[in-house]
């Protein structure tokens, strides 16, 4: 079965792609990577989406038209992949999040923009879309939902591997019989944020500004003294906590730090914060993905704080690191298609499995296959 999966993550710079060709062969799901991408988002609609997101407000007028907006991008982008990598059977699109409503460590709720019907409208295949919502409701915390295709993929592996995404916010997933993922802290969103405000760049190209620059350790202690850190899995956050202005206040109590000292000290608070969750596990492989891998200061810090730890990107084993998530949706929206739960209990901390997301209808005549009686249980990406 040929699916499309596409996500756009924290950093709201891009919708990725990814075209996978998945089938069952003795028990485990084997991946063939077809084609990704990363289609940028229209300057004008990144921009509002931007001032949307948290700690923005908006009203319901420009949440309806981000959500169609969103929407179309994700249709075009769509169109794109199957006229570049040939026609798919299935979509699964986890939109844009917009907003992930945490209290007191609980998720309430959750919203993702980016209107599914545009796409099967556009593609004529059914697509499977809302796949946090059913996770949460079942008392998880609806992230993060790769938690399940890297506990299938590092079950292949040796040792005791584990995970790292590093997109806006990192999030880790351990291997083992009794898998654990949650998100460690911010990675590209606080990054990002500080670089856009001192340059009017949306990124730091390469981490060549952070590279020129020195760890302040008041300022690195004063930001690892954020309460999140200490919370015990399952936990998840987002821009809600780790927004463009939260490092304001920290900045006040340093006044006059240049931006490549700033840069340089959100790196080794991404790096020592995702290091302590992977010494906490006694990980001895990481296979890192998102854009965090492009990041050169960043990759040298983490290797750095894990000196007894195989750090490379998540290439090595034929996942693509820059589009890590949406092959992980891809391999979650076929889960859903065929009828099989696509969440670990010990992960998000529902209640038990459940098959995730909902399912808008394609061109009549475009149905799903019919169910299968069991899970994979593991992950093969093909090369």
């Amino acid at each position: 079965m040929r699916v499309l999966g596409m996500i756009s993550g924290t950093s709201h710079d891009a919708i990725d792609t990814a075209v996978v060709a998945l089938r069952v062969q003795d028990g485990v799901l084997e991946a063939e990577v077809c084609r990704t991408a990363a289609v940028g988002y229209e300057p004008g609609l990144r921009a509002r989406l931007a001032r949307a997101l948290p700690p923005g407000r908006v009203g319901m007028a420009e949440v309806c038209r981000l959500d169609t907006e969103i929407g179309r991008a994700f249709a075009d982008a769509a169109a794109e992949a199957v006229a570049a990598a040939g026609p798919v059977e299935l979509v699964c699109s986890h939109g844009q999040t917009f907003y992930h409503w945490v209290e007191d460590g609980t998720v309430r709720g959750t919203l993702q923009l980016g209107q599914p019907a545009w796409i099967a409208e556009r593609l004529g295949v059914p697509v499977v879309a809302d796949l946090r919502a059913r996770d949460i409701a079942a008392g998880g915390q609806g992230a993060p939902l790769v938690s399940y295709p890297d506990a299938l993929l590092l079950a292949g592996l040796p040792g005791r591997p584990g995970a790292l995404n590093l997109g806006g916010i990192a999030n880790l997933t351990t291997g083992g019989r009794t898998p654990l993922a949650y998100d460690t802290g911010p990675a590209n969103a606080l990054l990002d944020a500080v670089t856009s405000a001192a340059t009017g760049r949306p990124y730091d190209e390469d981490g060549r500004l952070a590279a020129t620059g020195t760890v302040h350790q008041g300022l690195l202690a004063d930001l690892l003294a954020e309460p999140y850190y200490r919370l015990p899995p399952p936990k998840s956050t987002g821009k809600e906590l780790f927004h463009g202005g939260y490092p304001a206040p920290f900045l006040a109590r340093w006044p006059g730090l240049a931006t490549p000292d700033v840069l340089r000290t959100l790196v080794a608070l991404t790096a020592r914060t995702a290091a302590d969750a992977v010494r906490r596990h006694g990980l001895d492989t990481l296979l890192v993905s998102g854009g965090g891998v492009r990041n050169p200061p960043l990759m040298a810090e983490l290797a750095r704080e894990l000196p007894g730890v195989r750090v490379a990107p998540s290439d090595e084993v034929g996942l693509p690191a820059d589009a890590k998530e949406a092959v992980a949706f891809a391999v979650l929206g076929w889960h859903t298609a065929h009828g099989l739960p696509s969440t670990l209990p010990s992960c998000t901390g529902a209640s038990g499995p459940r098959v995730l997301g909902t399912v808008v209808p394609g061109a009549p005549g475009a149905s799903l296959p019919p169910p299968l009686p069991q899970p994979p249980h593991g992950l093969r990406i093909l090369r």
